[in-house]
C-alpha cells in the first residue's frame, strides 16, 4: 500500500481568491498561506476544455492540524456556477468536513459572525458524532464535526482543517471498494439507509439515501502525517431521484469543491496501484512540477463517478521564504514524519 500522509487539501473554486482566503481565515482559522501563485494551468487540459487557463491559487492551512484549502480562482475566464441547484446526493463532492475541538463553541462563534448556518447542532453516525452544517458566502457547504486528533500547533479558532468529504455516488458498494483499496478507507464507522435528520437543512436533504461513513484502520504515515491527521469519507447514494454530476458541462476550477487531494510518498507506487485497480492516471505532471514557492509531482484519477482525486508527492515547500528557508523532501524517507518543531515553523507565515 502506498504511503498516504493524509488529506493534503480540498480544492475550492471561488470568484475572488483573496476574499475567500480572508473569510476562511477569520471564520475557520485557515490562516497560514503555504504558497500563493498566479500562473497558467496547462496540465489539466482534459478538464479545462482542452485549453490552458490562467489562475490564482492560495494553499491555506490551520496549525491545529487537518488538511488545507487550495483556494483557486480562474483569472483568464469567469468561473462558472452550476446551472442547476446542486442537491445532496449529486455526484461529486457535496460537503467538506472540517474538525473542531468544541463543536458547540464553533457553532456559537459562527452564529455570532452571522454565518449562514444550515442546521442546529445535530448528531450523525447513529448519534455517535456531533456536528452542524453551514454555507460559505459562495455557496459551498461545510460540516463542522468533532475532531479525533490534533497537531500541537497554535490555532486561533476552535476549528482545525479539512477532515474529509461527503461524496455523492451512484453505487455505494462500488465506491466503498474504490475508497478502501486505493485510499485506505477500509474501516466502517456507520452504515444506514433512509431519511436522515441531520441532512434536513441541506438542499435535497429530505430525500432517502444509502449512507456509509469510512475511516482508515491504519495510521497515516509520511512527512506531514502528524499535521494532516486522520479523516473520514462519507458516501451517499440518493434513492428517490436521479443524481446529476456537479461538474457537468463545467470545468475543473469552476465554482465549488473541485478535487480532494492526498499527500503521498511515492507516485510510482500509487500509479501502479491505481492502474491495477482500473483507475489509471488521467493527469500526470511528471517528476517535479514547480509551483513558484513550492514544488511537487502531482497526478489525478477519477472516482467511479468522475469526482477528481489528486495525489501530490511533495518535493519542496517554503518554511520562511524571507530568509530563503525551504524544506527539501527529496532526500528523506517518505514514510518518516517530520519533527513537530519543523511543522510548527510553517506557522511563521501566519496572517493575523
Amino acid at each position: 500500500m502506498n504511503s498516504i500522509a493524509g488529506i493534503q487539501q480540498i480544492g475550492i473554486g471561488v470568484p475572488d481568491v483573496h476574499k475567500a482566503f480572508e473569510w476562511y481565515r477569520k471564520n475557520f482559522g485557515m490562516d497560514v498561506p503555504v504558497f500563493e501563485e498566479a500562473a497558467e494551468a496547462n496540465l489539466m487540459l482534459p478538464y479545462t476544455g482542452g485549453m490552458p487557463h490562467k489562475r490564482h491559487a492560495i494553499l491555506a492551512i490551520n496549525m491545529k492540524g487537518g488538511g488545507g484549502f487550495e483556494i483557486w480562482q480562474y483569472t483568464s475566464r469567469t468561473p462558472q456556477p452550476a446551472n442547476f441547484e446542486i442537491q445532496l446526493g449529486d455526484l461529486g463532492f457535496n460537503v467538506a468536513k472540517i474538525k473542531s475541538t468544541d463543536v458547540r463553541g464553533s457553532f456559537e462563534f459562527l452564529q455570532s459572525q452571522k454565518a449562514n448556518l444550515l442546521s442546529p447542532l445535530v448528531s450523525y453516525a447513529g448519534g455517535a458524532i456531533n456536528a452542524f452544517y453551514l454555507k460559505d458566502p459562495w455557496g459551498n457547504i461545510f460540516q463542522v464535526m468533532e475532531g479525533k486528533d490534533w497537531f500541537p500547533g497554535k490555532g486561533y479558532q476552535l476549528t482545525g482543517g479539512a477532515a474529509g468529504c461527503i461524496i455523492g455516488v451512484t453505487d455505494i458498494e462500488r465506491s466503498k471498494q474504490f475508497y478502501s483499496k486505493i485510499l485506505g478507507y477500509d474501516q466502517l464507522i456507520y452504515e444506514g439507509e433512509g431519511s436522515f435528520e441531520d441532512f434536513a437543512g441541506l438542499p435535497g436533504g429530505n430525500s432517502r439515501f444509502k449512507r456509509v461513513i469510512l475511516t482508515h484502520s491504519k495510521e497515516r504515515v509520511g512527512a506531514f502525517s502528524k499535521l494532516l491527521g486522520s479523516s473520514e469519507i462519507e458516501l451517499i447514494q440518493v434513492l428517490d431521484r436521479t443524481p446529476r454530476k456537479i461538474y457537468e458541462n463545467r470545468f475543473w476550477g469552476d465554482l465549488g469543491f473541485i478535487h480532494l487531494c492526498f499527500d503521498i510518498g511515492s507516485q510510482k507506487e500509487m500509479k501502479q496501484l491505481c492502474e491495477s485497480s482500473g483507475h489509471p492516471y488521467t493527469v500526470d505532471s511528471g517528476n517535479i512540477f514547480d509551483m513558484g514557492e513550492a514544488a511537487g509531482h502531482f497526478s489525478y484519477i477519477e472516482d467511479p463517478d468522475g469526482a477528481l482525486i489528486e495525489f501530490v508527492e511533495t518535493k519542496k515547500i517554503p518554511i520562511l521564504k524571507k530568509i530563503g528557508w525551504y524544506l527539501d523532501l527529496t532526500k528523506r524517507d517518505p514514510t518518516k514524519p517530520l519533527p513537530n518543531w519543523m511543522l510548527k515553523a510553517l506557522g511563521l507565515t501566519r496572517v493575523k
